[in-house]
């Protein structure tokens, strides 16, 4: 027995009903989560439907790539410094500065005089998100038995439904009635009272965030201090590829090989053994999570680049498509941890891969102009039900190959893995596209190549999630 099991019980333990999620042991833990999250949220889906307002402003529209990716890419840095300092002194001291971290960000963003002050405001605005979703997920890995996680991580799905629906339109309203700044101010101020509050919340909270003190090695034992020229170096590279894949001439290609080189050079070193070959257990896990991380988000960033400049969509009908995709992730997620518990994870994780496929053939077939743009558009909705269901389910297998000392690296290599998903897949098919466009294909035929491409990893996983088992 572990020591995690002799400490949480599992239901078919013992004879009374086992505490849930907001019993009086997690209840206060629970909605002190929930409330990172619903912040996170809710200035995250607000910023960035303004960055383009914001770049254009600052006379910085050729810089907006950078603007765009710089985020992804500190959030490489902060993910490995977070899960580093996690499995050090617990997780509440890196959550916090996260916290606070991401109030300043919004001040620095809000008075940008030139676009490479925006850049400065998102790249610390990725490293406090690194530092947030990381510390949140070895929190719950910390704080929580196992039969509890999937149902805090659904929750922590379900604290982005309310920024999703309300999030974009107030900040489109505000942008358009008064000025982006407002939008960045606003946040700040609405930010900073419940950020000043969570720190206090935590200052009393234990210094393990609910881990037990049998459960951690000696200080000298724990994690060696973050390798943090690599992390460095790993976000340079995803910054260079994502401004790389911008354009199509020799200049651009030189980044896009700068930026490839430092991945491939310095990628396999904050990650798992044996991660890229796909070894049984946690490196598997990791995988999967860059793989459907990197689909996903690719279909939410090119579907409705198509849909818009292309086949001729509404911009307020693609928001929709927004709405109920993480509306239907939420639920999505909600299904796998309470109805579906009983469900191996390395099963679900395969059926929300294939769901994810189909989005994929709803993309490619919405590309072809006689047919209707709505199936294309359906594809986001359809990839957020996938992703609802597999991602908790990853997220628990990856926890449940690692000891308890070891959660935050753990934690720190999914969220750099899942940064390398998004810079790499995206960077992928959008150099897919604009190759097809150099070699005169028509720009809807460029689409449906670089999203039939996505159904490669979806299958991989697919294939791939029975390694992931926990046996």
């Amino acid at each position: 027995m572990t020591a995690e099991q002799s400490v949480h019980p599992s239901p078919s333990d013992i004879d009374e009903a086992p505490p849930g999620i907001f019993s009086r042991q997690h209840a206060a833990a629970t909605l002190t989560f929930a409330t990172v999250m619903f912040l996170t949220g809710f200035a995250a889906l607000a910023v960035v439907p303004t960055l383009p307002t914001a770049a254009e402003d600052l006379d910085g529209v050729a810089l907006f790539p950078l603007v765009a990716g710089c985020f992804v890419a500190a959030s490489l840095l902060g993910g490995v410094l977070g899960g580093h300092w996690a499995d050090r002194s617990g997780a509440r001291r890196p959550l916090a500065l996260g916290m606070i971290l991401s109030v300043v960000t919004l001040l620095v963003s809000a008075s940008s005089v030139s676009v490479w002050q925006l850049v400065v405001g998102r790249f610390v605005d990725g490293l406090a998100a690194g530092m947030v979703a990381v510390s949140v997920t070895t929190a719950i890995g910390q704080s929580y038995p196992e039969y509890l996680r999937p149902r805090m991580l659904a929750m922590m799905s379900a604290s982005w439904i309310i920024p999703s629906l309300v999030g974009p339109p107030i900040a489109g309203v505000v942008a358009e009635a008064w000025s982006w700044r407002v939008v960045f101010y606003g946040l700040a101020a609405l930010t900073a009272l419940p950020a000043i509050a969570l720190v206090a919340v935590l200052r009393r909270a234990p210094a393990n965030d609910g881990a037990r003190a049998d459960d951690l090695p000696p200080a000298e034992e724990r994690a060696s201090r973050p390798p943090l020229l690599v992390a460095a170096m790993l976000s340079l590279g995803a910054a260079l590829g994502q401004y790389g894949v911008s354009g199509w001439d020799v200049r651009h290609l030189l980044f896009v090989a700068a930026g490839v080189a430092l991945l491939v050079v310095f990628a396999p070193r904050l990650l798992p053994a044996g991660t890229w070959r796909s070894a049984r257990g946690l490196p598997t896990a990791v995988l999967l999570r860059g793989l459907t991380s990197g689909t996903y988000f690719t279909v939410e960033a090119l579907v409705p680049l198509m849909l818009i400049t292309e086949r001729r969509v509404a911009a307020v009908t693609v928001g929709v498509a927004f709405t109920a995709s993480a509306v239907l992730w939420a639920g999505a997620s909600w299904v796998q941890g309470k109805l579906l518990q009983d469900v191996a994870r390395h099963r679900l994780v395969t059926a929300g891969a294939l769901i994810m496929a189909v989005s994929v053939v709803f993309a490619v077939a919405g590309s072809f102009s006689g047919v209707s743009p709505l199936l294309a558009m359906a594809a986001m909705p359809l990839a957020a039900i996938g992703m609802g269901m597999l991602d908790p389910c990853v997220t628990v297998l990856s926890l449940s190959h690692s000891s308890p000392d070891r959660l935050g690296h753990t934690t720190g290599a999914m969220q750099t893995n899942m940064n390398l998903g998004q810079v790499v897949v995206l960077a992928f098919a959008t150099a897919v596209l604009n190759a097809g466009l150099a070699a005169g294909a028509s720009r809807l035929g460029g689409y449906a190549i670089a999203f039939s491409l996505l159904l490669v990893p979806t299958l991989l996983v697919a294939v791939l999630a029975v390694r992931a088992r926990k046996d």
